[in-house]
């Protein structure tokens, strides 16, 4: 039994020695954080201790501070929500890095304020900005957590935490943020040079934060005639405006008000520019330097994509006919964010991420004109994300981003995850037929029992009509009779055909390590296990695996639900070659997704694997890989997927039962009977 004596200070130095192994930074020793602790208790002391080794995998000086304010955070806060403040340090940490992490653990009053009933924080209200956002823009903005809000113009950053009277004013709160921070993108707040139209001031960095002022006050205006629902909540952000800025009102509030009409009415007015505008914590901030990066990114690459989309559209109606290319004619309607193409007079509608682009720039730019519209030279690549609501920042061209369960934090990491999707291609057109020659007889045999399948009826019993008798209830009957009790009416049998309503996903092992037989045998299996299945009407599709680290989890199309077993999905198979590592929870995550898009009753997942989960690196293929795997498929039961491993690791045993479950796997010891064993667990699983 662990003991309950207090750490002196030799034992919480050495403790301190394996967490730390050298100085955090210059000038700070351990003295500094073990005498706080040395009157604590020895759950205060075990808290500190736990919680630091796990900040300082993410960084020593989350870990350093973990230490340091435990003690105080354990005064303000229950053990459970002390171990919440350090999660949403570490949360901060992987969505913004290092100063949200300090932010958050520096500041526990207003952690402890977020458990009041009014009190709402970023991280829960985020999913529910992301959707209002994607539906203001068109386009998916990023949410993370600031001390004061602003944009770049990819992300909105907010307050980690917003408390006012009650829950629902808080979330208004969060959501007229927000729209006000879209609305310095939709309306031009970044489409001058801020920078250079402040030079001449006396003092630029005043005349910014006045200029900041001036923009909210035009944006608010804007924001009360488009979103009336956010009319109140929107007032009472401008509410404490300073007097100073009385006409602008009247200036800024038409309709047809633009940035430079803030910039012009500031020049004006230069003198109150020469003082520090008054600090609105809840008012945006402006960063132009940052924002005019990044937009001016996005509008290259929009326009890129905008010019292939028209190209295309050229070619299309021109393909085939001589004399003078087509005519192209474009009127934009920036407030509306529509664009009308016309070619040779026509009008043509644009494919849908030649539109997301052209409603992106439109938001940009106020207008679109034929000169930006003009190739700008050959242009080979398209960017990821665009119109289809994935991530299309500068940061990830990633197709999709996950979560991933972090078990030392018992929190999840999110956004974690980078999945790239791949087509297999150019596999052997000769393979499939080999091995459906090789395995004649067996794939006859297998088309058999899965043909039975189809065919098989279910036995109703104890039914008050039906085809047969029920014996066992025949039985019963007879033995009440004698009894003197009542027998029961339900005597008969009844088959019942009923029709199948299964999706399957087979998620094969593309890791390095199925090299050689393992991968000729999971080829083989799929093969067999395809030709079996077109027996049945079940819909399934086949994905590969692999990836390395975190930013780098790969996805291989072998089959789509809708595809047919074909001479493409057959040369696909072929293609299955080994690649890298075996990080296992962002695939099982994407095709569970893909499976609870599919209209069945039922669903199955089936992992073809040749070990545990492996990553680059010694941290995934420790418990933090099982874990985060047990905590992916955990998810996928509770959603409706049935999962179930095939593995050919004869060590299987001491990991698969801990994230499949006893029932949900099965180890075999040949890789040679992995053909057979796939078909005939298939069966065995759905019948």
């Amino acid at each position: 039994m662990p003991s309950s004596e207090p750490l002196d200070r030799a034992a919480l130095g050495e403790r301190l020695d394996a967490i730390f192994s050298f100085d955090v930074s210059s000038g700070r020793n351990y003295d500094e954080l073990i005498e706080p602790l040395l009157p604590a208790e020895r759950a205060t002391q075990d808290f500190a201790l736990h919680w630091a080794t796990v900040a300082a995998r993410t960084h020593l000086e989350i870990a350093y501070l973990v230490m340091l304010l435990a003690p105080q955070a354990l005064r303000a806060l229950s053990l459970r929500q002390a171990e919440a403040w350090v999660v949403a340090a570490l949360d901060g940490f992987d969505r913004v890095g290092l100063r949200a992490a300090v932010m958050r653990l520096r500041d526990i009053e207003g952690f402890a304020r977020g458990v009041s009933p009014a009190a709402v924080s970023l991280d829960a209200i985020t999913p529910r900005l992301l959707r209002f956002l994607q539906g203001l823009s068109g386009r998916p903005l990023r949410v993370e957590a600031d001390a004061r809000p602003w944009t770049d113009t990819e992300t909105v950053f907010l307050p980690p935490l917003v408390e006012l009277a009650s829950r629902e004013a808080s979330a208004d709160r969060y959501l007229a943020l927000a729209a006000m921070l879209w609305a310095q993108a939709r309306w031009g707040t970044y489409a001058i040079d801020i920078d250079a139209a402040l030079a001449d001031f006396v003092q630029p960095g005043h005349a910014l934060n006045w200029l900041a002022l001036l923009e909210n006050l035009r944006l608010g205006a804007k924001l009360e005639r488009e979103l009336p629902g956010l009319r109140a909540e929107v007032a009472a952000l401008l509410a404490d405006l300073p007097p100073q800025l009385g006409t602008a009102r009247t200036v800024l509030a038409g309709p047809a008000a633009g940035a430079g009409d803030s910039i012009a009415w500031l020049r004006d007015h230069a003198e109150i520019a020469v003082s520090p505008a008054p600090t609105l914590a809840w008012l945006p901030a402006l960063h132009p330097a940052v924002a005019r990066e990044l937009r001016a990114a996005r509008i290259r690459e929009q326009s890129q994509v905008l010019r292939l989309s028209i190209a295309e559209l050229l070619e299309s109606m021109h393909a085939g006919q001589d004399g003078a290319p087509p005519e192209l004619d474009v009127d934009a309607d920036p407030e509306r964010l529509e664009l009308d193409l016309k070619i040779d007079g026509a009008s043509v509608t644009l494919p849908p991420e030649g539109l997301a682009a052209a409603q992106s720039l439109l938001q940009d730019l106020g207008e679109i004109t034929p000169e930006l519209l003009v190739p700008a030279g050959a242009a080979e690549w398209k960017p990821n994300g665009v119109g289809n609501g994935k991530p299309g920042t500068l940061e990830t061209r990633a197709d999709a981003l996950f979560d991933e369960w972090d078990c030392r934090r018992r929190a999840y990491r999110r956004q974690w995850c980078h999945v790239y999707l791949h087509a297999v291609g150019g596999g052997d057109e000769s393979y499939v037929p080999a091995v459906r020659a090789r395995h004649a007889p067996l794939i006859r045999q297998l088309r058999r029992r899965f043909e039975a399948m189809r065919g098989e009826d279910r036995v109703l019993r104890r039914q008050s009509d039906g085809q047969d008798v029920d014996m066992d209830a025949l039985v019963e009957a007879i033995a009440d009779r004698r009894g003197g009790a009542e027998p029961g009416e339900r005597l008969f049998c009844r088959r019942q055909r009923d029709e199948r309503s299964l999706a399957a996903v087979f998620l094969v092992d593309m890791s390095g390590s199925t090299q050689g037989w393992v991968n000729d045998a999971e080829r083989e299996a799929l093969v067999l296990l395809c030709e079996a299945l077109e027996m049945l009407d079940d819909r399934y599709a086949i994905w590969g695996f692999s990836g390395w680290t975190r930013t780098r989890s790969d996805l291989y199309r072998i089959k789509e639900f809708d595809e047919a077993y074909g001479a493409g999905v057959q040369a696909r198979i072929a293609a299955i070659q080994p690649r890298d590592y075996t990080r296992m929870g962002p695939p099982i995550r994407f095709v569970t997704e893909k499976l609870l898009a599919e209209p069945a009753r039922h669903r199955l997942l089936v992992t073809i694997s040749d070990g545990r989960p492996d990553d680059f690196g010694d941290d995934y293929r420790s418990d933090y890989g099982i874990e985060d795997t047990r905590q992916a498929l955990l998810e996928a039961r509770r959603a409706g997927v049935r999962p179930f491993c095939i593995t050919i690791d004869r060590e299987g045993a001491d990991y698969l039962k801990r994230m499949y479950g006893p029932a949900a796997y099965a180890v075999l010891d040949e890789v040679r009977k992995l053909p057979l064993k796939v078909a005939e667990i298939y069966r065995k699983l759905t019948i």
